[in-house]
């Protein structure tokens, strides 16, 4: 295991983590011996051990008029880090509370190209909704994200995420129609000639714009009562249009 990059993950900028490293493997030392362990300046080390100390991951003592630093046992740093969880752990309701009264007031986030696509479709498997509406051109998506968004029907069925989609018709849309009872999906479809080249979904409190036409635009908001206007105008068109039928074979 790349101890370098656990460290990383746990927080640590990479400087602080090949100094602590460098710190461990001598077990103790001077500011210039972990700085040459290190390959740093002595100044950089200096100013890192301290910080390290500050959280916890090392401890100093004098030693012939010098200061020497030497870690602290891992387990020691492992059993602070879990502390710390349980203590946010105990205070969750209360910052549940504070971000229920931020969610008065929108919020809104946008993205740019298809990076920022993927992070929609990963929110919207992360928040696990009972269900997930949406309004799209089909034909676009398959185009665009083609694999990606199969990735991503095949994420929402294992998370079993129901989907109701409104698509613009097409041979493509009425084809996941056709699949749709097999992949958690109902489909109804508007009429081809109200042409579009967005994807909207809405899901819990949130919705999401994308433009799929050239600058793959991303928007996010996230407003209970937005989301609930975007639900109500979803539901009148839903309920107007019918449930799609195989067309007759000639």
């Amino acid at each position: 295991m790349a101890l370098e990059k656990v460290l990383n993950e746990y927080g640590l900028k990479e400087k602080h983590a090949r100094v602590y490293l460098a710190c461990l493997e001598l077990g103790s030392g001077s500011v210039l011996k972990i700085s040459q362990k290190a390959s740093l300046p002595r100044s950089t080390t200096e100013v890192i051990l301290n910080a390290l100390q500050e959280k916890g991951f090392v401890s100093s003592f004098k030693k012939r008029n010098a200061r020497y630093f030497s870690t602290e046992d891992p387990k020691k740093i492992i059993a602070n880090a879990k502390a710390k969880a349980e203590l946010l752990e105990k205070a969750l309701p209360e910052f549940r509370k504070l971000y229920a009264r931020s969610n008065v007031i929108p919020t809104v986030r946008f993205y740019h190209g298809k990076e920022g696509m993927q992070k929609v479709l990963s929110e919207i498997i992360d928040d696990v909704p009972l269900e997930l509406l949406s309004f799209s051109s089909y034909d676009d998506i398959v185009e665009l994200l083609g694999k990606n968004f199969g990735s991503f029907v095949q994420k929402r069925r294992e998370k079993n995420i129901p989907v109701r989609t409104i698509l613009r018709d097409s041979l493509k849309a009425r084809e996941r129609a056709r699949l749709g009872p097999k992949e958690l999906r109902q489909v109804r479809l508007i009429a081809p000639q109200y042409e579009h080249h967005g994807l909207f979904f809405i899901w819990r409190h949130k919705v999401a714009m994308i433009s799929l036409k050239t600058d793959w635009s991303v928007l996010i908001i996230e407003s209970e009562d937005l989301a609930k206007s975007q639900k109500m105008l979803f539901e009148a068109l839903w309920d107007s249009l019918p449930v799609p039928q195989p067309k007759a074979e000639i």
